[in-house]
């Protein structure tokens, strides 16, 4: 799945547009190295997101095959900080 449409379903970035302009402009962070939208996230990817004025630190536990309920967030990443 794109970083860009993973950060929408995962409900950690409001929306899609947002998500692919924080990637392609350098805000998100894979394993420590810049990603752009069109990078496929695997499980076990850390991913470091500066978003406005926070950091948030997430770990991919599985990647989703279609879109989340709310209840279901928490199988797939696991927030180590924000």
């Amino acid at each position: 799945m794109r970083l860009d449409k993973f950060l929408k379903v995962t409900r950690i970035i409001k929306r899609r547009t947002i998500a692919k302009e924080l990637a392609d402009n350098g805000n998100v962070q894979i394993n420590n190295e810049e990603k752009k939208s069109s990078y496929s996230v695997k499980a076990g990817d850390i991913l470091d997101i500066k978003y406005f004025n926070k950091n948030i630190k997430i770990r991919v536990k599985e990647v989703p095959a279609e879109n989340l309920r709310k209840e279901d967030i928490e199988n797939y990443i696991e927030v180590l900080s924000s």
